[in-house]
């Protein structure tokens, strides 16, 4: 380890992975992701490590949500709603998904009341595009293509 380019590529190697997926991935692609694309698999495999860390706690590991998620909990809230198939996140646009992510349901559905904090400051963009880049790669077919065409119609934000 005495030789000073080992070291150089070491330490570079080093500082990369501390600094996260977000930086790799601008590196990779020459710049962030303005949408998902769940046939990126580099896109995808970050997602998912991102969901596991941030996301599985309340949305189940295999994107399966809380139990009953579509009854009120005694505070009035709903549990978190799967991201599979089962659930309805393919029926919002990624705009829509986006924002929610960033800045809380209520960010799009206005006056609801989730346990879902805002990730603005918790998740970069690449970080919440992977993220729904991972969830939208495990849905059927029919359900991707429904959903694409809802974001075909809204504007995404950059």
């Amino acid at each position: 380890m005495n030789d000073p380019m080992i070291r150089w590529v070491v330490g570079a190697t080093a500082a990369i992975t501390v600094l996260g997926g977000g930086l790799v991935w601008w590196m990779i692609t020459g710049g962030e992701p303005t949408k998902p694309d769940p046939s990126s698999r580099s896109l995808v495999a970050h997602g998912k490590a991102v969901y596991a860390q941030q996301c599985a706690s309340c949305h189940g590991t295999n994107l399966e949500g809380q139990p009953n998620w579509r009854d009120r909990l005694p505070n009035g809230r709903l549990p978190a709603p799967p991201h599979d198939k089962t659930g309805h996140t393919w029926h919002h646009s990624d705009k829509q998904l986006f924002e929610m992510a960033e800045n809380g349901t209520a960010a799009v559905v206005p006056g609801y009341e989730s346990d879902m904090p805002a990730y603005k400051r918790i998740l970069s963009n690449v970080d919440i595009w992977a993220v729904l880049s991972f969830i939208e790669s495990t849905w059927p077919a029919d359900n991707r293509e429904r959903q694409q065409r809802l974001s075909q119609r809204s504007t995404v934000k950059p």
